[in-house]
């Protein structure tokens, strides 16, 4: 969870009983149950707006479908899918190498 294993834990949860003491801690801890409640809720409702102000066309929009990184990585696959369909064909002017044949070297360009 978050990237915490079972010491980790451990640890944050002993300070917390040292810091705040075993008397507030289950109070402290709804708290925190019912600000993430809070929060879900709030999101739920905002992709739900967002679901009916853009239509019945986005009605299946996930709100991790928005970040950035995934927008790019599904238009980059998607380019690839239709790269390995296409047989690319070779420029205007340019010669085909015989099977076997090495093709040509430049010494001074490299």
């Amino acid at each position: 969870m978050f990237g915490m294993g079972l010491t980790e834990l451990a640890v944050i949860a002993l300070v917390a009983v040292m810091v705040f003491g075993p008397d507030r801690l289950p109070e402290l801890a709804k708290q925190a149950g019912q600000m993430v409640k809070k929060g879900r809720q709030m999101a739920n409702a905002a992709r739900d707006e967002l679901r009916e102000e853009l239509g019945p066309e986005y009605a299946d929009l996930q709100l991790r479908d928005l970040d950035p990184r995934a927008l790019v990585r599904k238009h980059i696959s998607e380019v690839l899918a239709e790269d390995d369909d296409e047989v690319v064909a070779a420029p205007a002017g340019a010669a085909r190498l015989s099977e076997g044949e090495k093709p040509p070297f430049d010494a001074d360009a490299t």
